[in-house]
């Protein structure tokens, strides 16, 4: 073997003949000493000139990070404007603090940690740097902790993922220590962090009082950002209407006046406002918009959908059923989001059940039939413990508020737009859609008067529910939870969308079903009472003897569902003056219903009741106070003084009263009657409006001028 000269870079080191292991030593020259330089800013962003200041959150940083080894944490959501806070206080202290070190590191990932730590190494020229072997991160904490070296301000961007400072680091030849040992918590320095993680927050800063919490503007800042973004102010409306459809967040605003500017004149504030209400796939085109941004950091997107859905794909990856229930949570209203329903123990066994679930309504009455609410009386005995678990990292991420209670939660619009987004892009979306409509109809109970405190608190959601589209799998339990809402927004007087809801119902049940299934004349007597309560006699007379005929047929003629479709065509006949029509069937339906069911069973006070009505109408005085009287006692008894139906027969009975000129007793009873439908049913209920004006009438009766008046203009 020829021997080897590796040149004057290696000393004069060669090599001979050798047969066995070579080891050799390579030294580089030594390092020139430095100047260590004065302190300085690194910033690696301009300043704002749109900054709009935000109460006093600059003021807390600044206050915590002026103490000895101070550490505080912006948190929250991408995109309301944490790195933009410390931004603008990192120049601040640049003004006015020159001796201070400023070093602004992007903590997403490990590298760029790693690249943040070199670059603090370069900025103080810390020797031994260079070293091939040199362990920067220790370099710089060895500086830090110096005192002599001077005050410092350590700012820590997007340190959104906890592996990132407490996992291995990735290099497995150093053996290095997890990033957050390289935090110094000397008295010289402090450290603020930005991020999407609470708990992240809270193991940065050693407490969770330490964390500052960002949230969306308010609208008086969201108005004076959008001004500045757009270099002029839209109408008052316009603009307060626009920021509020972007749940105030600082991206949206900035990223939709991006985009109106990009496409003038033929954007403007009013044009964009019209297509992001217009629907939810042209709101999801527009926050894709990516108009640029000079103070973000180059791997993050400028438009809120794509900067939420890192998030999303970050829990994902950590705790997959966290993501899950994110996902189920996105297709609720965003408020009031109650946590029993979303619990793994609400997974109905046979939430498409559709047969034999329905009731058929009366007028008069809530109806009191049997309920299937579609619960498990231990379903809140049978949680699973990792739903608290799912719930405390959707916190942590400030991807959902409880309330104060911690029994119901709020999610932003914008939050629930993107997830179900994110959801459509994995293929998801319709799975998690079902899974909503299955727990809704599984917790949503018929419209009976029992069943209100539940349905009240979970109305909205079912008026959501009202613009999805089910799939074939999905349609019946679709159609049952629509029922049911309308039911019960039928009972207080919500017509229009009581109409909306068992429309569609009725016709999910007709063409899944057939015309003469029980659950869809369920659906058809609801919708049949909503065109009565409307005053459209004619269609909700065609319809009744439809349902009526049927159920004869199927039932038989003493049936109760029977006797209640006969009882509703009879009000038809009495809003239309066909007294002796009306008459007849309220007697027959009655007498049966006393023979089948008993003289105080609730739903023979209801035919008693409307018999009754009918000989009112007819002028009958006597025997309807009979009547009314029987009624409204028995009622009182059974189901108490404050039921609605007690209540009807109360007013129906001040109804005579008042046609026989007794005053006294009549007012009386519409004064209790009045004030117990306000707290009951609410001061616009439709029951309630009505007492209000007969109470009016009998005080004009009476020469009470004054009092009727005041009734008179509620």
């Amino acid at each position: 073997m020829q021997s080897t000269s590796f040149g004057p870079g290696n000393r004069g080191q060669q090599v001979g003949q050798n047969y066995g292991t070579i080891n050799a030593e390579f030294h580089l020259p030594p390092e020139r000493p430095e100047t260590p330089p004065n302190p300085f800013a690194t910033i690696p962003f301009s300043r704002d000139r749109d900054f709009v200041d935000r109460g006093d959150i600059l003021e807390q940083i600044d206050k915590r990070c002026s103490e000895p080894a101070g550490r505080v944490a912006l948190v929250g959501l991408g995109g309301v404007g944490k790195s933009q806070l410390a931004i603008e206080y990192a120049y601040r202290i640049a003004t006015v603090q020159a001796d201070t070190w400023m070093f602004w590191v992007h903590a997403g990932t490990q590298a760029r940690v790693e690249e943040g730590f070199r670059a603090i190494a370069d900025a103080v020229k810390l020797p031994g740097r260079n070293q091939p072997k040199a362990n920067i991160p220790q370099l710089v904490y060895s500086w830090l902790s110096n005192e002599r070296n001077g005050r410092w301000i350590m700012i820590l961007d997007s340190a959104d993922d906890r592996n990132v400072f407490y996992g291995p680091t990735g290099d497995e030849a150093s053996n290095r220590r997890p990033f957050a040992t390289y935090l110094p918590q000397s008295r010289n320095g402090s450290i603020l962090i930005t991020t999407r993680d609470k708990d992240l927050a809270s193991r940065l800063t050693g407490h969770r009082q330490n964390a500052v919490g960002v949230g969306p503007m308010t609208q008086t800042d969201a108005l004076k950002l959008l001004k500045k973004k757009l270099g002029s102010f839209p109408g008052a409306v316009v603009a307060a209407d626009l920021v509020q459809a972007l749940d105030f967040v600082p991206l949206a605003i900035s990223q939709a006046a991006a985009y109106i500017q990009a496409r003038a004149p033929r954007s403007s504030p009013e044009k964009y406002l019209a297509e992001f209400r217009d629907s939810e796939r042209k709101r999801s085109r527009l926050l894709e918009y990516d108009g640029g941004d000079l103070r973000r950091d180059g791997g993050a997107s400028n438009a809120i959908l794509t900067t939420w859905t890192i998030s999303f794909n970050h829990i994902r990856s950590m705790r997959l059923s966290a993501a899950n229930l994110l996902s189920l949570m996105s297709f609720f209203d965003r408020q009031g989001i109650p946590g029993w329903v979303l619990k793994p123990s609400r997974i109905a066994k046979d939430t498409t059940r559709a047969r034999g679930i329905d009731e058929v309504t009366e007028r008069e009455s809530n109806d009191s039939s049997t309920t299937d609410s579609g619960t498990d009386d231990g379903a809140d005995d049978d949680i699973d413990g990792g739903f608290e678990d799912d719930v405390a990292m959707l916190r942590d991420y400030c991807l959902i508020v409880p309330d104060e209670a911690g029994d119901e939660f709020e999610m932003h619009g914008l939050v629930q737009l993107s997830t179900r987004k994110w959801l459509e892009a994995y293929g998801q979306q319709e799975m998690f859609k079902q899974q909503y409509i299955d727990r809704m109809a599984a917790s949503f109970p018929t419209g009976q008067y029992e069943n209100w405190a539940t349905c009240r608190s979970l109305f909205a959601h079912v008026q959501v529910a009202l613009g999805y589209r089910p799939s074939e799998n999905t349609v019946e339990t679709w159609a049952k939870l629509l029922h049911n809402g309308g039911w019960y927004a039928w009972s207080q007087g919500r017509y229009n969308v009581a109409q909306q809801m068992v429309s569609k119902a009725r016709k999910v049940r007709e063409k899944k079903l057939g015309k003469e299934d029980v659950a869809t004349l369920a659906s058809t007597s609801v919708f049949s009472l909503i065109l009565l309560d409307r005053g459209r006699w004619g269609e909700a007379e065609k319809l009744f003897m439809q349902v009526m005929e049927t159920f004869k047929t199927k039932l038989g003629a003493d049936h109760p569902d029977t006797l209640t479709s006969m009882a509703n065509l009879a009000s038809t006949y009495r809003n239309q003056g066909r007294w002796e029509e009306a008459e007849k069937l309220d007697v027959q339906v009655m007498e049966t219903r006393k023979t089948k069911l008993g003289a105080d069973h609730p739903d023979t006070l209801t035919s008693m009741a409307n018999l009754a009505s009918t000989l009112w109408n007819q002028g009958r005085w006597g025997e309807a106070e009979k009547l009314f009287v029987q009624v409204m006692e028995t009622r009182k008894t059974k189901l108490g003084a404050d039921h609605p139906s007690t209540l009807t027969s109360m007013a129906n009975l001040a109804s005579t009263y008042r046609n026989q000129g007794r005053w006294g007793e009549a007012e009386k009873l519409e004064v209790q009657v009045m004030e117990t439908r306000k707290t009951k049913l609410g001061a616009d209920h439709p029951d309630t409006l009505t007492s209000i004006a007969n109470l009016a009438s009998t005080y004009r009766n009476q020469g009470q001028w004054g009092e009727a008046e005041k009734l008179d203009v509620q």
